[in-house]
């Protein structure tokens, strides 16, 4: 048995792998005087019928030879020589269209060969393209210095008034400086003076122009979901006067591929989901299809397709478990329910109430699951961390639960302490490790059961950009306080100003984020992506309100672009 894993958590020597049937016991030990709350969530927007008869349209070999043709085409077009603006603008539109990881060679090569070119003449006076190259060289790992920027400002360090007139270039530069670091006030003041200006545009701008200028104040490029910029972009990139067209059709032809094995997956999820029954625990949230979201948006690329397949099963018990925790189960069956995770033992469950059982016996079976997969396609035994990860998740969820029934109120530091865990981004990020690397070692599980910075910051944002568009219809149920509550409690601020606060944490946090992704680690891609794109996924999901938990209005218009409706192509 690996180290890392406590003795309280260990699994039975024999019988490791076993599954469990999820069927109710006659026998049941249910006390019917329990008060159930309920927190009223909307039912499923998806006909799962309909999710599991999708079909698979664009992976047939004429859509894939065409594909290839036209990869080899635009390999070239990144491979020739050029100007240095033009070639940052080529990779700019290939990474927007979602065609990254189709180029990341040629790409690569691109931008070394621009951060190593010395000769800065095109930069001179140009602030669209100082920040273009900026940005993508931040984006790909080389720590330019922020004072690139300072040419561009005055003799009281204030950004030139000149510039006011250069809409284009101050686009550019807002873009950049969301990739600032803690403690870059050049970088700070270029994002206030940029969103400033942006939202007071005079005079007239082009369509397209004011088209992005309106996209980028939405929400930043650097916090969008490579999927859903995609789809965005290739509607503006085809009326660009001077788009390229073979690009503009691989980006189509590519993403309705990519849609396809997309279908293919969450079918067969829809089919898992219905057969466990778990669609008709009334209590809970159910978001089979949402939860799918949340695991393309950590890794789209088809290659991956185990980790969307085991991590929505994951997730999709995670939502469960968390509705038992905070509306459904009493605080003594959550504490039976913790024991039980926590020993990762299912003897004697029968002293939970069906529902609880049917979803013990539900993670249970699919931790094993996946224990079966990653022993066998990576000779690695992962239960033993797996479990405690849910062990970790199960009682930061009982520390929530003893805080409600107790009436605590705790301080921001305290919630947030809890909630990196109760947040439950480490379990998701861990199954990302564990069924997307190639080769998992002892020593990354123990690195990541640590949770380094970059994996601490992937989860507090997630906690607070779900605080922010979710704290006022749970605190109306009832439930736990939010992070928004927690400072006005402290602090005795407005909710408004603790909005305002809050928000100011997750730009903090995402500085910290930007530097974290310039450290080594033990581990590589995609692993190292997922955490940002758990924030990304997050703020998608969180924007304008409660989109896991009221799924019915921009979540689900981005899920039909996503998974229901192809590009059409020339």
């Amino acid at each position: 048995m690996h180290s890392l894993h406590s003795r309280g958590n260990q699994l039975p020597t024999s019988g490791t792998f076993k599954t469990v049937q999820c069927v109710a016991n006659p026998l049941t030990i249910s006390d019917p005087t329990v008060a159930r709350r309920s927190a009223n969530y909307m039912p499923s927007v998806w006909d799962y019928d309909f999710v599991q008869s999708l079909g698979c349209d664009y992976t047939e070999e004429k859509y894939m030879r065409q594909a290839d043709k036209m990869k080899d085409e635009v390999k070239c077009m990144i491979n020739e020589s050029m100007d240095p603006l033009a070639k940052l603008e080529l990779i700019d539109a290939v990474q927007r269209l979602g065609l990254k990881y189709q180029f990341e060679t040629e790409i690569k090569n691109g931008i070394d060969f621009i951060y190593k070119d010395s000769s800065d003449a095109w930069l001179h006076d140009d602030l669209y393209a100082t920040a273009l190259r900026f940005r993508l060289l931040r984006q790909h790992g080389y720590n330019v210095p922020q004072e690139v920027f300072a040419r561009f400002m005055d003799e009281t360090s204030n950004f030139k008034t000149q510039l006011y007139e250069d809409v284009k270039g101050i686009l550019s530069l807002y873009d950049a400086s969301f990739f600032g670091l803690e403690g870059e006030t050049i970088i700070d003041d270029a994002k206030t003076f940029t969103t400033t200006n942006l939202k007071n545009i005079k005079g007239d701008i082009s369509p397209s122009l004011a088209r992005k200028v309106g996209h980028a104040l939405d929400m930043p490029l650097h916090w969008r979901l490579t999927r859903v910029e995609a789809r965005w972009f290739i509607d503006t990139y085809e009326q660009e006067q001077d788009m390229n067209p073979t690009l503009l059709e691989l980006a189509k032809l590519d993403y309705n591929i990519v849609q396809s094995v997309h279908r293919k997956e969450v079918s067969k999820l829809a089919r898992w989901w219905v057969d466990m029954g778990l669609d008709r625990m009334s209590f809970a949230r159910d978001r089979l299809v949402e939860h799918y979201f949340w695991c393309s948006g950590m890794v789209f690329e088809p290659q991956f397709g185990s980790f969307r397949d085991m991590g929505t099963k994951v997730i999709s018990l995670i939502t469960t478990i968390d509705d038992i925790y905070d509306v459904y189960g009493s605080l003594e069956e959550l504490e039976l329910f913790t024991d039980f995770v926590d020993r990762w033992d299912i003897n004697g469950i029968d002293k939970l109430p069906r529902n609880i059982r049917t979803c013990l016996l539900a993670m249970y079976n699919t931790g094993n699951e996946i224990g079966y997969w990653t022993l066998k396609e990576r000779g690695f035994n992962i239960i033993p961390y797996l479990s405690k990860a849910w062990a970790d998740l199960c009682k930061a969820y009982f520390k929530e639960a003893r805080w409600y029934h107790g009436g605590h109120k705790p301080t921001l530091e305290e919630y947030l302490d809890n909630a990196v865990v109760s947040i439950a981004a480490p379990l998701m990020l861990f199954c990302s490790y564990s069924l997307t690397t190639e080769k998992i070692t002892e020593e990354t599980l123990h690195y990541i059961d640590k949770l380094p910075s970059i994996m601490r910051c992937s989860s507090i944002l997630l906690r607070l950009t779900n605080d922010l568009g979710t704290s006022s219809d749970e605190l109306a149920r009832g439930d736990n306080l939010k992070a928004v509550q927690c400072y006005m409690n402290e602090t005795g601020a407005s909710e408004e100003a603790a909005c305002e606060y809050i928000n100011s944490l997750v730009h903090k946090i995402w500085k910290t984020m930007n530097k974290e992704m310039f450290e080594c680690y033990p581990f590589s891609e995609p692993f190292l992506s997922a955490n940002p794109n758990l924030g990304r996924t997050a703020q998608c999901f969180y924007q304008y309100g409660d989109g896991h938990g009221v799924p019915d209005r921009w979540t689900k218009d981005h899920l039909m672009s996503l998974l229901f409706q192809p590009i059409p192509l020339n």
